[in-house]
């Protein structure tokens, strides 16, 4: 496809280093050259200098001939603007950013009047991501599929929990938990493991399941599911406002710490229940005084990626709290996975999962849409949900039988709102959405996951 991508900050950056391995005809936009000249000497796009609402620039652009274009700018007006442009200009499918709190409630009627094919709020899925992960804490990252009932669980095996060194067959055997192991992170390599893999303390683990079925192995391993009461949010930002609304709607008791008068003014008045407390989140005499010894979640949110970790590693040492930490940075995630924080949030990353998705699904021809797709292990793996639209060469055919490609799993079945576990003698069918987990990249249709 032909893509264009107005504004070359951090998450246009994220956007052609992931569109790159998609196989797409990429050009950038942006005013500032040194901006573009960082993407185009990288990585393999085309790019331009200039304003993404001119007319003149989008058609240097190709806008006449363009399948997508991603406004990605640091102006949500903007952003839209230049959508509306090119629907103008051309025919292709468009995606705005849009962060102001402000549109939140009015997103839908703006993707309707102005015609986008979708508006992204990153800020408002990385909270989403927190509160799914502070509403159940075993977790290291959680992903959903089929509208929350179906969830990739991410955990950390402990020397005390009772996978450690336990056998992969014996949790359906022994165990008789109907969860299914489709991946495990040691070190640097990332498995799909067989019924004979060993875990190990230290090994991350990506389970499929249903939340109630979750819930039921965690206990029988010996990890606690329990839901927090308590949370601390350091910094009060965009991230920190969305998801302090999320807690507060469940009934979390809520404190925020942000060094900004006026911000904490404006958070007293969009968030009355929430406990306001101006001053510097990175005080440990403040942060004890506020009780962050006693609270069950902290979610380190500040501007810079270097607080958030410190934050993170102070919180984890003075309390027993669910910790989520906000990196802006994805350069270093082999350093950050040494360091062993609880949980991640990349709200770039975020943005650049969404996207891929659609893009992948823009294809109708195809005998399957990609109608969820989450990049795993720093784009090492994927998960991706498929909804099958007809009968293929993957239909009615027991997946015992099937001629799979290596290191792929096909890892639940949702038919007729009902969960399936997959096991040999199942068979997908027309209607279904089918999760797979693999470490093979561009799986567009749900034909790709057999061998050639």
């Amino acid at each position: 496809m032909h893509i264009i991508i107005v504004g070359c900050g951090k998450v246009g950056y994220t956007l052609v280093e992931q569109l790159n391995g998609e196989n797409h005809n990429i050009v950038v936009i942006d005013q500032k050259e040194e901006k573009v000249k960082s993407i185009t000497d990288d990585l393999d796009a085309m790019g331009i200098v200039g304003n993404g609402v001119s007319f003149q620039t989008l058609k240097e652009a190709g806008i006449s001939r363009a399948d997508l274009l991603i406004a990605v700018t640091g102006s949500d007006e903007q952003n839209l603007l230049c959508c509306v442009i090119a629907k103008k200009s051309g025919n292709c499918k468009t995606i705005a950013r849009v962060r102001n709190p402000i549109y939140n409630t009015e997103i839908d009627f703006l993707r309707e009047e102005l015609g986008l094919a979708m508006i992204i709020n990153p800020e408002l899925a990385s909270a989403s991501e927190i509160a799914r992960i502070f509403q159940f804490p075993s977790a290291v990252k959680i992903d959903t599929f089929s509208k929350g009932r179906i969830e990739l669980l991410h955990f950390r095996v402990t020397a005390d929990c009772l996978l450690n060194n336990y056998k992969l067959i014996h949790i359906r055997i022994t165990l008789k938990c109907d969860v299914l192991v489709c991946m495990v992170t040691r070190g640097d390599e990332v498995l799909i493991p067989r019924g004979d893999f060993i875990f190990r303390e230290g090994d991350v683990v990506a389970i499929v399941s249903t939340p109630p079925k979750a819930s039921d192995f965690f206990k029988k391993i010996g990890i606690s599911t329990g839901k927090i009461h308590t949370a601390m949010i350091a910094g009060g930002g965009t991230i920190a406002y969305y998801l302090a609304k999320r807690l507060l709607a469940v009934g979390i008791d809520t404190k925020i710490i942000d060094l900004d008068p006026a911000r904490c003014e404006q958070l007293s008045e969009l968030l009355p229940k929430a406990t306001i407390i101006c001053g510097d989140s990175t005080d440990e005499k403040l942060l004890a005084q506020e009780g962050l010894a006693s609270v069950d979640g902290f979610a380190a949110l500040t501007g810079l990626d270097e607080e958030n970790i410190l934050l993170s590693l102070f919180a984890k040492k003075m309390s027993h709290a669910k910790v989520v930490t906000k990196i802006n940075r994805v350069n270093f995630s082999t350093v950050l996975a040494d360091i062993q924080l609880d949980s991640i949030t990349f709200p770039r990353l975020l943005t650049a999962d969404v996207i891929i998705k659609y893009a992948r699904s823009m294809n109708e021809s195809l005998n399957s849409n990609v109608e969820n797709l989450y990049k795993l292990e720093d784009g090492r793996a994927e998960a991706l949900e498929f909804y099958i639209k007809e009968n293929s060469d993957v239909t009615g055919i027991p997946l015992g039988k099937m001629r799979l490609k290596k290191d792929l799993l096909i890892c639940s079945i949702m038919r007729n709102s009902k969960a399936i576990i997959p096991g040999g003698q199942d068979e997908i069918m027309v209607g279904d959405f089918v999760v797979v987990v693999t470490t093979h990249s561009r799986l567009n249709d749900i034909k790709d996951i057999l061998e050639d």
